[in-house]
């Protein structure tokens, strides 16, 4: 494996994937303890849609998935406000809605059929300069927001106390559903759209299991997410399977081996 990173294409891999993992294991402490993991897989469906709209228009799809999945993902957290659906339910109908138009742009112009493909399962091994820089810039205004880590844990726990104590708990909602489609569309390219929500997941909910406090679950969501990314490389450059996969089950083994230690 150490010589194999002498190869740029396998270093921009690893470079790639610990900052993707880093990134959605952080988001997903908020997710997971805000009971919205369905969210993940409605933002990469949604992501999906605006890879579709680009490669319809034959532009870069990641700049028109951004906008469309930012623009989703503020619909969904204004729907969760102002009406009494579930969460579930706001996002069911918003991952329905991005499917649909997915899947209408695909039929409208043939031929592109491949290039949503690998989309929908990513190549982590593939990832160029110009992905790089665009998860690069998504983990700076992650890093920029960490100040606000405080408020958003304080009403993950008491929405209500939060809003009682005159803090910006919807401004916050909006920002943080704003930085989690952000990281979703920047990481499709990496680990594809189907298993993106896992990495926002898992990591937070093994996490989750072995934490007593939210600054604890947090920094093992983090440490989850980053180290699972080292041997799941290891193992798809062994056994040439794909990585993004191979990553995911290292995650899942760690979750399993976490639901052990609770017992």
């Amino acid at each position: 494996m150490l010589e194999a990173l002498q190869f740029p294409f396998l270093q921009r891999a690893l470079l790639a994937g610990l900052m993707v993992g880093g990134l959605a294991s952080y988001l997903g402490v908020f997710v997971v303890q805000r009971r919205l993991s369905f969210l993940g897989d409605g933002l990469a469906h949604a992501a999906f849609a605006g890879v579709a709209l680009g490669l319809f228009f034959h532009t870069e799809p990641l700049w028109v998935a951004l906008p469309f999945a930012v623009a989703v993902a503020l619909a969904i957290t204004w729907v969760r406000e102002r009406s009494n659906l579930g969460d579930d339910t706001a996002i069911g109908i918003f991952f329905a809605v991005s499917v649909a138009l997915g899947v209408l742009f695909m039929s409208l112009r043939q031929g592109f059929a491949p290039d949503a493909v690998a989309y929908l399962f990513g190549s982590i091994l593939a990832v160029t300069k110009a992905d790089l820089l665009a998860v690069g810039a998504v983990a700076l205004l992650v890093v920029l927001a960490a100040p606000l880590w405080k408020h958003w844990a304080y009403a993950t726990f008491d929405r209500e106390l939060a809003l009682a104590d005159r803090r910006p708990v919807s401004l916050h909602d909006y920002l943080l559903a704003g930085l989690v489609a952000l990281m979703v569309v920047t990481a499709v390219k990496v680990v594809g759209i189907v298993l993106i929500a896992a990495f926002i997941v898992i990591p937070a909910a093994a996490a989750r299991l072995l934490s007593r406090t939210f600054a604890a679950m947090t920094l093992l969501s983090v440490s989850f997410g980053v180290l699972s990314v080292i041997p799941g490389l290891m193992v798809a450059y062994q056994l040439d399977v794909p990585a993004g996969s191979a990553i995911v089950l290292v995650q899942a083994a760690v979750f399993a081996l976490a639901l052990w230690l609770r017992r």
